[in-house]
Parts: C-alpha cells; sequence; structure tokens
C-alpha cells in the first residue's frame, strides 16, 4: 500500500515530518515501502534562468554525461519525495562557487550531502554519512570503520578512500568513477546510510541553499524518480 502522504500536519511540525511520519520515513529508509510523491513540482522561473548557463558550462565538460547519469541514480534512489521537497528541503547547485570545484553539490538544512567532482575525464564522489552507520560496532569511534565493507562496496580498492570531516557523527566516503559510484549506490547497507543521513537533514528544517538550486540539473534527478 502506498502511503498518503498529502495528509495535513499540525503548523508546528517541521522538516519532513510535515509529509511523512517517522514510521513513514523509516520504511523508506531501509526500503520497505515506495512513497507517493507530487504530481507536479513548483518552479522558480526567475531561478531557473538564473543558472542556465552554468548549465550549459556543465555539459560542454568531459563527464557531463556521468553526472546526469549519477544524479539520475542519486535523485531516484536517495531524495524521498524529491519534488515535493524540491529546493525547500534539498538543491542541488550546478559549478558551485564555494571551495574544492565541485561540479554539482546536493544540499539540505546548512549540509552538504553529497558531491561530485572532475577525476580526470572521469569523476569522483563525496558522499557525507553517518560515522556510525559505517563502524563495525556502531559506535562513533574512528578505530572501528568497517574498511572491508567499504571495499566490497566499490569496483576495486584503488577506487575508494575516506574522510573525517568536522561534525559529531560525520563521515565521508570519497569513491571514483562511475562504475564504483553505481555499484555504492546500488549496495543494500550503504543506500539505506545514505538514506538516514539525507533524513536527518532534511527533518532539521528549510534549506539554506535554497537560492542556488539549479532547475536544469533537478530535471535530470527528477527523470529518474519512479513514483
Amino acid at each position: 500500500m502506498v502511503p498518503d502522504v498529502s495528509a495535513p500536519r499540525r503548523p508546528s511540525t517541521t522538516g519532513l515530518r510535515r509529509f511523512l511520519d517517522l514510521q513513514q520515513q523509516s520504511d523508506w529508509m531501509q526500503g520497505k515501502t515506495t512513497l507517493r510523491d507530487a504530481d507536479e513540482r513548483s518552479e522558480s522561473l526567475e531561478l531557473r534562468l538564473k543558472y542556465v548557463a552554468r548549465f550549459e558550462k556543465l555539459l560542454r565538460r568531459p563527464q557531463a554525461q556521468e553526472v546526469l547519469d549519477i544524479l539520475r541514480q542519486y535523485g531516484r534512489n536517495c531524495i524521498p519525495i524529491p519534488s515535493r521537497t524540491e529546493r525547500h528541503y534539498w538543491s542541488v547547485s550546478c559549478l558551485p562557487s564555494t571551495p574544492g570545484k565541485a561540479l554539482i553539490r546536493v544540499n539540505a538544512s546548512w549540509m552538504e550531502l553529497f558531491s561530485l567532482y572532475a577525476d580526470g575525464e572521469g569523476v569522483r564522489a563525496l558522499f557525507l554519512v553517518h560515522l556510525s552507520d559505517f563502524t563495525r560496532d556502531h559506535s562513533l569511534d574512528q578505530g572501528e570503520v568497517d574498511e572491508a565493507f567499504i571495499e566490497r562496496s566499490v569496483m576495486t580498492l584503488e577506487d575508494v578512500s575516506y574522510v573525517f570531516p568536522r561534525g559529531e557523527n560525520i563521515f565521508g566516503v570519497k569513491i571514483r568513477g562511475l562504475s564504483s559510484i553505481g555499484k555504492f549506490l546500488a549496495e543494500r547497507r550503504s543506500l539505506q546510510a545514505i538514506r538516514a543521513f539525507n533524513l536527518t537533514h532534511m527533518n532539521r528544517g528549510r534549506n539554506a541553499y535554497q537560492a542556488s538550486h539549479c532547475y536544469s540539473l533537478a530535471d535530470h534527478m527528477m527523470s529518474g524518480h519512479a513514483d
């Protein structure tokens, strides 16, 4: 049965709880349900036009097709009810001006969720997740990182590394190459961890990066989304 996400919520409710109760969120995170999204997207024409030139610049990059392919997979699998929550609870930036020279970046609340960078003619990704989802004992002990699982989640050992960004319970997984990124996104445990982190930050309230949302990129993310 598809959950009804259209039922009204109390005005004081923040984040995704306006649309999905905690059980619905948990079921989606674990892959137990498919959520019914809005039939139409709301849109700011002014904001769409603002980033057309950046999007066209991205399309001239040798990595353009790989970026769009990965974004479709990410949008389909990692963002709950993306049409209903677009821009206000998550956003995607095109060639953002922030340090690091990312090709694209997905944000929620005040947090970066996912970024893609050029890696020669190809791409490399940075996934931010909860450290506790990647330790053997689900603790915050950096010495307990489950390296064996991480290595199994990509095509070759050389494709993956990890970092410990600032902030409690935050872990960064760096992956290079379309095949390894796709495998990581398809691995059940890593996908659940991505979903858990995204839920945490989408539940913190309105997205602080609404003004940098690139609708042209979001079009491709939505094109891969199944209701």
